[in-house]
């Protein structure tokens, strides 16, 4: 088998790999999601992606405009995503998203780094062939996105893949507190990769990633995770104005 590696884009190497590889998981609601369920992953996918930035406040009757529901549903929602540390609720102020101070995000990203560290080594445990296979091919997908420059397509690819990677390491209360954890610095994630230089820093490390889950390699793999999302904690710092060295003095 080659080397994912050796696929590494420029743009016509990943075109290829978009042909051959195969279609990823379908994605966004499922049949029998209720409408509030539906109304707050589309507003969680606004968060993330910075329609909504952090502060912003959710005007509902606009958000019923935009998203065709009643107020409802829509405060429901609201109340989904409130418990996801998304969005806070005040009395007679209505909901707005959650901006995370510097502490916040240090902290978060501590945990989720050891979080997805955990779940990369009981993956190489306990994947299955099949399980590493998918993400490999998911990888593949993420590099044609990261070569056309789609950054919405490769956001949620990579999103997907690190989701993967937590279901394989077939710990259900790791999941748990991964999904709980993750969801709060999703958007934090997506803002990282408008850099482009850092965006192919990513690329290169995700496929180290995959070659590392094929050969079952869990100091490697967990390494190469740390790394990934210590790079996104700077990242997030930096949009405070935190420059790296500022943020590792501290």
């Amino acid at each position: 088998m080659s080397s994912v590696s050796s696929l590494m884009p420029d743009s016509g190497a990943a075109s290829v790999a978009a042909e051959t590889a195969p279609p990823t998981a379908a994605r966004g609601a499922g049949n029998g999601r209720t409408l509030p369920a539906t109304v707050a992953g589309q507003l969680r996918e606004r968060i993330i992606q910075g329609e909504f930035p952090p502060g912003a406040r959710l005007n509902e009757r606009a958000l019923c405009d935009l998203l065709g529901v009643s107020r409802t549903p829509l405060r429901e929602a609201f109340r989904v995503l409130a418990a996801e540390g998304l969005v806070q609720i005040e009395p007679n102020r209505g909901a707005q998203v959650v901006a995370l101070s510097e502490a916040n995000i240090r902290e978060a990203f501590e945990v989720i780094g050891g979080l997805e560290a955990m779940s990369c080594r009981l993956a190489c445990e306990r994947a299955t062939d099949t399980e590493i296979a998918e993400i490999r091919a998911l990888t593949y997908e993420m590099m044609a996105s990261h070569a056309r420059h789609d950054l919405p397509t490769y956001f949620r690819t990579n999103r997907e893949i690190h989701e993967r990677i937590s279901l394989a390491a077939h710990n259900s209360l790791l999941k748990q507190l991964y999904d709980a954890q993750n969801a709060r610095i999703q958007n934090l994630r997506f803002v990282s990769n408008e850099n482009r230089q850092k965006w192919d820093l990513a690329m290169r490390e995700h496929i180290e990633m995959a070659e590392a889950l094929e050969a079952r390699d869990a100091d490697r793999l967990s390494g190469i995770m740390r790394q990934h999302l210590q790079r996104k904690c700077d990242a997030a710092l930096k949009t405070l104005g935190i420059p790296p060295a500022a943020a590792d003095s501290g």
